[in-house]
């Protein structure tokens, strides 16, 4: 594995949080599927006892993010487009929960701030090819739908598979024409959101991952 820049390590000691930062880096693909994980080099950057690292493999390996092969160690878990698609089917109706819920629990309005992020500017980034700032965007709504829907068994099961997949969001961006089609789907999610309409978010978000889903199949070859 190669070792990040001095610049780009997290604080040395105990208290940094090894796992989260491990969990991050599998999830952008900066440890890519295939990659093999080292007990040795990741003690040493991370300042901690191998046997803390060991404890860490553990807990990726039971998320489904690492495994560990006799004879080989821990290496980053590759997904098969058949998982890909099991787990947009999870996705649909656990994203489409969290949304329901997360505008049954505010007020109509309360959306309004994001709605106009995802507004003329948005559309600006993904015409002039700022297509990573449309990525975190993304990122955002989804944090922001996680907090209001209140609902830490919804949190984690979507917290491990957006671990997973969230690779795809940036690679899917990338298909000509997706950016654009997911940023109408998006405001379309948000102005029924801002408006109080639960039920009708909830239906154009799960349409929102089927459409995210169909893309991928389309484009499975070059996304994987």
């Amino acid at each position: 594995m190669t070792k990040a820049p001095k610049s780009m390590k997290p604080p040395a000691g105990p208290s940094a949080d090894v796992l989260q930062l491990l969990r991050d880096r599998i999830a952008s693909q900066e440890l890519a599927p295939g990659s093999k994980l080292r007990e040795n080099d990741l003690a040493e950057e991370f300042n901690v006892s191998r046997a803390r690292i060991r404890e860490i493999f553990s807990t990726l390996e039971q998320r489904g993010l690492i495994e560990r092969i006799p004879n080989r160690g821990a290496v980053v878990m590759r997904l098969e487009p058949k998982q890909v698609f099991e787990i947009y089917d999870v996705r649909e109706v656990l994203e489409g929960a969290a949304v329901r819920r997360a505008t049954a629990n505010t007020k109509p309005g309360s959306w309004n701030n994001m709605l106009e992020k995802f507004g003329d500017r948005a559309e600006e980034m993904i015409r002039g090819g700022d297509l990573e700032t449309y990525a975190e965007l993304i990122g955002t709504f989804r944090r922001e739908i996680i907090i209001h829907c209140d609902s830490p068994i919804l949190t984690s099961m979507l917290d491990s598979l957006f671990e997973r997949t969230g690779f795809l969001v940036r690679r899917l961006i990338l298909v000509p024409g997706r950016a654009l089609e997911g940023l109408q789907e998006h405001r379309g999610v948000l102005t029924a959101m801002n408006e109080g309409r639960a039920d009708d978010a909830e239906q154009l978000k799960r349409a929102n991952i089927r459409n995210a889903r169909e893309c991928f199949r389309r484009y499975q070859k070059l996304v994987l």
